[in-house]
């Protein structure tokens, strides 16, 4: 796991780190843009060897400060560099006043606007690259004064066009315009005035959260983490914070034995998945499947009358039992070999209203069984969510996409979905540790940001972005397949939080795994493959 910070969370460690006398202001800003600098000749070598045109765009915080080191520092390298700044030199802060001036001995500084009488488009040398510098972690405000950002904007626009050889566009800290907490575009949506896109993003000390919530994650291009001095103070973070601090789900961080020396079926847990009616059932079944691949020793699916016919002739490996209502599904609990249990693919939201409140009866240790509630189990209680909440243990995973997430956390959703009027925005973290702490069990809140969190606020991300892209795994069923993927693993022993973070980072292996033309039955068959790569 990789801790992701906030910017609040980022500013107390710079300030922790000059506070003890470690490193100054200034320092940390000379750091961040050499590392920008080192950055870009890492990410396209053929720079670095010989002189070419840069522009910087510069803001009036800290981040226009890194720009002008950045501006400095290429000057030094031989290239020509032409800056413009956003905003009045004289209210710079300190820091960033200082690098200005230092920069100003060696160059001008044009105002951003108006910025066609501050370059020639018929200037000898092409423009290869373009310095974002405007807005950084710590933007509170709309850029949306219309003339600022149409202006801006058809600037980075023109400097694109074929007479300037498609420069690369270079983000420090994060394209201007995004929240860095959760990576909204503060003000009005606008598919024509949104945040500015890059080809680079160069980030420092650690990735922030916006950098892998989706939006921010979509215009960041390559994302690369530069060292400004400040690793012993990673352990500040994590005591100022605790809990609070985000993990960044980017790898198999839990130990998954899959050996059966010395066990039999039973060892490795039985797992329950209730399905719907005649023609209803693929949802389940999809779930029993991946709750077997990932581990689970034995795995049931309780179907009603109808659909006894249309499962038995499906399925193979998996177990069948006819589970018609509340009293056959008691009777059938009664089987403490059950140990966990999955609710709501493809279950029908009349039957889903029967028989969840069955399975959180108390008595017979029925009620502390881990289950996992997803899609109608979910939907079904979206009159009342507080219903559901109250029969909930902390043994439970919830599992919603946005849909079903608004349904049963409508205030906590309004909130998500708003247009940010200032930063740092609300975000998919902040929703999912809410609605946690409202559920008291942990949530899994869907998507290619999946986020999941504990009551207690411990909270990750599942991004499927950058490398790890998997577009392909928005494909129906697929969502099914993840819940039986938890559903196994809470049978094979894992906590919730446990469950629910592996799963969904082998949901993700095992779709690029595959590639593209993935469809949810190949999920669970790839993931034996997927184990063999990881050693297992």
């Amino acid at each position: 796991m990789t801790e992701l910070l906030t910017a609040a969370q980022m500013k107390a460690i710079e300030t922790a780190a000059i506070s003890a006398g470690e490193v100054t202001g200034l320092e940390l800003m000379e750091r961040a843009g050499r590392g920008v600098v080192e950055a870009v000749f890492e990410e396209w070598p053929a720079l670095a060897t010989a002189p070419h045109r840069a522009v910087v765009l510069c803001g009036p915080g800290n981040n226009g400060g890194d720009g002008f080191v950045v501006a400095r520092l290429l000057k030094e390298w031989g290239w020509e560099v032409e800056v413009f700044l956003y905003g009045n030199a004289e209210k710079l802060p300190p820091d960033a006043k200082a690098n200005y001036q230092r920069w100003r001995e060696m160059g001008e500084v044009n105002p951003l606007y108006p910025y066609a009488q501050c370059m020639s488009k018929a200037h000898e040398t092409p423009i290869t690259l373009i310095i974002d510098a405007l807005f950084g972690t710590g933007l509170s405000r709309p850029f949306t004064n219309m003339r600022d950002k149409i202006s801006t904007l058809q600037m980075a626009g023109d400097l694109a066009l074929p007479h300037y050889a498609n420069p690369k566009m270079v983000c420090i800290d994060l394209p201007s315009g995004s929240c860095s907490d959760s990576g909204k575009t503060i003000g009005k949506k606008d598919p024509f005035l949104s945040s500015i896109v890059g080809h680079l993003t160069v980030t420092f000390h650690r990735l922030k959260q916006g950098h892998v919530l989706s939006g921010c994650a979509d215009a960041c291009g390559n994302v690369v983490v530069k060292t400004i001095g400040l690793e012993n103070f990673r352990r500040t973070a994590l005591n100022i914070f605790g809990t609070d601090v985000c993990q960044l789900n980017n790898y198999l961080v839990f130990p998954l034995s899959i050996s059966y020396h010395d066990t039999h079926k039973y060892t490795h847990g039985h797992a329950l998945i209730l399905s719907g009616g005649a023609g209803k059932t693929g949802a389940a079944r999809l779930a029993a499947r991946g709750a077997l691949r990932i581990g689970a020793g034995v795995v049931t699916l309780g179907v009603p009358p109808s659909a006894q016919m249309e499962v038995a002739g499906q399925i193979t490996a998996l177990m069948l039992k006819r589970v018609e209502d509340g009293a056959a599904l008691e009777e059938l609990l009664q089987d403490t070999r059950i140990n966990a249990l999955c609710l709501g693919p493809g279950m029908g939201l009349e039957r889903a209203r029967d028989l969840v409140p069955v399975i959180f009866k108390a008595g017979g240790g029925l009620k502390a069984r881990p289950t996992v509630l997803d899609a109608d189990a979910l939907t079904a209680f979206a009159d009342a969510p507080q219903v559901l909440f109250d029969m909930l243990h902390e043994n439970c995973v919830l599992t919603p996409h946005a849909g079903e997430f608004a349904r049963l956390f409508p205030d906590i959703a309004e909130k998500l979905t708003a247009t940010p009027t200032k930063g740092p925005a609300y975000s998919k973290v902040d929703a999912t540790r809410a609605a946690a702490k409202r559920a008291g069990c942990v949530v899994l809140f869907k998507g290619a940001d999946t986020v999941i969190a504990a009551p207690d606020g411990r909270c990750s991300i599942n991004s499927a972005h950058y490398e790890r892209s998997a577009p392909w795994l928005a494909t129906a069923g697929s969502g099914d397949v993840l819940a039986g993927f938890i559903t196994g693993l809470l049978a094979r022993g894992f906590t919730p939080m446990q469950a629910a973070e592996t799963a969904a980072w082998l949901h993700v292996e095992c779709a690029r795994s595959f590639g593209p033309g993935l469809i949810a039955e190949d999920l669970p068959e790839e993931l034996p493959k997927v184990f063999t790569a990881l050693g297992l």
